[in-house]
């Protein structure tokens, strides 16, 4: 050949420029891919009902889950990347609640998920998120979930469980007002663990059981349950119901004239139905709380968050339902931080070693099944001499964070 020819062909440092070309335009995609993923925002899926019996409470979920979403991409996100929190609602159904989970994780891409407000529904979420290795962090009351049979490295329990609740509310008050109790009890599993709770830590206070009367979630008249309960004569009525139901209980209770001989507490006094029902309803109800704003006097943390809270809401509080939302959320993405990942394996590594303070004092997750180990606030409903609108409670004793107060490991077949 002559060299007339060969200069028509690439020589060898045009093939290798060729060569680079080609696999950077092959590489494009993959490139962008990468850079994508490094600014794609941090998805949360939040399942919470905001229609039902339970929508007060939910609607300030949603409102204290997005103040953290706001501190964590205020102070920068992971890497520039900010996050971002998708709402939706369970209906308070757990087959809704398993779909949307589903929905969330396939359809939207999120990375984690979080909420809850029924013992019910966030074992659905659970189920879902655990089959696909994903971290839940529930924000809502239940034994089931940190047993070992429900359980998975992926789930985490930010709030109260029943039996931290009802224990703490029962030692402080069986020993004070009596030891013949009638429960009232919303008929699923949130009221049935309170009553098993109630009735284990009463065992050593000689407390007895009257009657456990049950009633279904969202009943508007407990008339018919009344004259039985005044007709046993017991010393505390218990009522383990939650939201409205705990409100109307209450309040037909108090109009039947029971609190005349008999003393009313629950496991969990919340803020939204203190404040609807108002003093005279709930004059002289003690129950237990995972938070009430009121502590900020004497807990720092509370303070900087109540404040946070006033100025993003127009100088409202936040609930003690409306905290975990705060703490479900904050606690995951401090884990992101901690791991440096969105991976949920390293995540949830990362969150087990946790130890936090983000609201109430200090708080850990369990080794052996990721229940967060906290203080249970007691609270007696004011009547007079309310410095304002929220000014509902006296902090009347606290439950200390301590695993003590817990089921053990062992009895959840967990190892410990």
């Amino acid at each position: 050949m002559s060299d007339h020819s060969n200069s028509k062909l690439p020589n060898r440092r045009q093939l290798l420029q060729l060569g680079a070309a080609a696999s950077a335009a092959g590489s494009a995609p993959f490139l962008f891919n990468i850079a994508s993923a490094q600014t794609a925002p941090i998805k949360i899926g939040f399942l919470v009902p905001l229609t039902g019996a339970y929508s007060t409470e939910a609607q300030d979920q949603v409102r204290a889950a997005e103040l953290a979403i706001k501190d964590f991409n205020d102070a920068g996100g992971f890497n520039g990347r900010k996050a971002e929190l998708l709402v939706r609602d369970d209906k308070l159904n757990p087959g809704e609640a398993a779909t949307r989970t589903l929905e969330l994780i396939e359809k939207d891409k999120v990375d984690f998920m979080a909420g809850s407000l029924s013992a019910a529904t966030q074992l659905s979420m659970n189920a879902v998120t655990r089959e696909r290795k994903m971290i839940f962090n529930s924000i809502s009351q239940s034994d089931a979930i940190n047993e070992a049979k429900d359980w998975s490295p992926y789930t985490f329990h930010e709030a109260l469980n029943p039996h931290m609740t009802a224990g703490a509310v029962a030692r402080y008050a069986f020993p004070k007002y009596g030891k013949r109790v009638v429960y009232l009890t919303a008929d699923y599993a949130y009221g049935h663990e309170m009553v098993r709770g109630f009735e284990r830590a009463g065992q050593s206070l000689g407390a007895t059981t009257l009657a456990d009367i049950r009633h279904p979630i969202g009943a508007s008249d407990f008339s018919a349950f009344l004259p039985r309960i005044q007709a046993l004569n017991p010393d505390i009525l218990v009522m383990c119901n939650f939201g409205r139901d705990l409100l109307n209980a209450t309040k037909q209770a108090t109009d039947f004239g029971l609190k005349e001989k008999t003393r009313i507490i629950t496991p969990v006094l919340l803020f939204t139905a203190r404040q609807a029902g108002g003093a005279e309803v709930f004059d002289g109800v003690v129950g237990g709380t995972s938070y009430y704003w009121g502590i900020e006097d004497k807990v720092p943390a509370a303070k900087a968050f109540n404040d946070k809270y006033r100025k993003a809401y127009n100088g409202a509080v936040p609930t003690d339902y409306g905290a975990l939302g705060y703490a479900g959320i904050r606690s995951i993405l401090q884990g992101v931080l901690d791991a440096k990942t969105t991976d949920s394996n390293k995540v949830s590594d990362a969150m087990g070693r946790m130890k936090y303070n983000w609201y109430k004092g200090d708080q850990y997750y369990r080794k052996c099944d990721h229940q967060s180990v906290q203080s249970v606030i007691i609270v007696e409903s004011k009547s007079k001499g309310m410095k304002d609108k929220n000014d509902v409670f006296n902090v009347v004793s606290t439950d200390a964070a301590n695993e003590a107060t817990l089921r053990s490991c062992t009895e959840l077949g967990h190892k410990a």
